[in-house]
Formats: structure tokens, C-alpha cells, sequence
């Protein structure tokens, strides 16, 4: 198997009735001046009922011994460093650079999500440490929204010797880790090599540059 096999084949319309998870939506509002106006935007249709998020993203940083059995642990170096995953996204016909993701399920916290998302796509065991407001995607096309769960990942532990994932049918996951001072070289370096970048990681390495930059502590 091999990330590189994956490409689109054909595109073509969608019913909107045929859609599973998208819905396109039209709302209708007031402006500052009191104007009506209206707005197309998506919105997801798997939201449980009574959760405030769609899912979460995990920032998952490990620390502690590398072992030669876990071949996901691939930065050259035992400080900490976060988990990433390289993943086949149609929608923009690449492979992407991703931090562990997933959708909350009906009656689960984010923190729960994370922790439960994190072991079936990756095989670590984690602990959280903190979880984000909520943050929105694309307020301009949808409403999708998140919350970025931290958890630390404790290489002593023997269960993140050899992680084992969990994944459906349908996916193809490929982990590796990147020391966290390194993120935002190794972002540019792997655009360069025709990997997308995802926003969330994206956003984490311009932010770990930035307080380098201008000495924020």
C-alpha cells in the first residue's frame, strides 16, 4: 500500500438529497444597516444533538525514549515532538499533512473524543492535558467548528511501545513525528514535495515561528 496510488478518478454533481455528511444551507439576516440579506454556507450533518463542536483536533506531543520497534516515532530525536499523519484528501486531490482528527460521537466530551480518536487512528495512549475554545474552520463557507485538545503522550508508558492503530476500512494513515522547534521548516519542506498542508498544523507551526521570532514566552 502506498499514499502515492490514491487520485481522483472523475467528479460530478451532487444531489443535494444524495449528500450523507454535507448539507448546503440558506440563511437569511440583518446587516449593520438594518439590510436584508442572504448567505449560502455548509454545515455538517453529523453534529450530535446535544454537543456544542463537530469534532477536535488533537496536538499530540510525545515525550520520552524512542524505540526501534515504533516506527512512527521517525523524528531523529528524543526531545518532544508532535504526532502527524500524512492522509489522502479528495477534496483537494492530495495527500495532507494532518494532525489526529476526528468527529465527536453523541454523548462524548471533546476531551473523550481525543483520547478515544487518538488510539484508534494512531495506536497512542494519551493523556489531556488542556482543551481550546472552540474555533470555526471557514465561518465564511460553513459552520464546521472544532476544539484543539492537548495531550501528552508518555513514551515510558509500555502500552506507546508499540502502538498499534485502529482504522476503518476506509482508512489510510501514515504517522510520523517532527521535533516541534523543527515544525515550521519542515512544513515549508514538505509543501515543497507536493504534500498539502493542513490549516491546523499550518497554524501551530507559524505560531511556534512567531513566538521564536519575537522571543514570546
Amino acid at each position: 500500500m502506498s499514499l502515492e496510488n490514491a487520485g481522483i478518478t472523475s467528479t460530478e454533481p451532487l444531489d443535494p438529497s444524495q449528500a450523507k455528511w454535507v448539507r448546503l444551507n440558506l440563511v437569511h439576516y440583518t446587516d449593520p444597516r438594518n439590510k436584508q440579506r442572504s448567505w449560502e454556507y455548509a454545515s455538517r450533518t453529523t453534529r450530535p444533538k446535544n454537543s456544542g463542536i463537530d469534532g477536535i483536533g488533537i496536538v499530540a506531543i510525545l515525550t520520552g525514549p524512542k524505540s526501534p520497534s515504533n516506527p512512527s516515532d521517525s523524528a531523529d530525536t528524543e526531545a518532544p515532538r508532535i504526532l502527524l499523519q500524512k492522509q489522502f484528501r479528495p477534496p483537494v486531490n492530495k495527500v495532507c499533512i494532518e494532525v489526529p482528527a476526528g468527529l465527536v460521537d453523541e454523548g462524548e466530551t471533546g476531551a473523550q473524543a481525543a483520547v478515544r480518536e487518538l488510539k484508534e487512528e494512531t495506536g497512542y495512549v494519551g493523556t489531556v492535558d488542556e482543551e481550546t475554545p472552540i474555533m470555526f474552520n471557514d465561518p465564511g463557507f460553513c459552520n464546521t467548528n472544532l476544539t484543539m485538545v492537548h495531550v501528552n503522550v508518555d513514551l515510558d508508558n509500555e502500552e506507546n511501545r508499540q502502538p498499534k492503530p485502529e482504522l476503518e476500512e476506509n482508512e489510510f494513515i501514515e504517522c510520523f513525528t517532527v521535533e516541534l522547534d523543527k515544525l515550521y521548516a519542515e512544513c515549508r519542506r514538505l509543501e515543497t514535495e507536493g504534500y498539502a498542508i493542513d490549516a491546523r498544523v499550518g497554524t501551530l507551526a507559524e505560531g511556534i515561528e512567531i513566538a521564536r521570532r519575537w522571543k514570546v514566552r
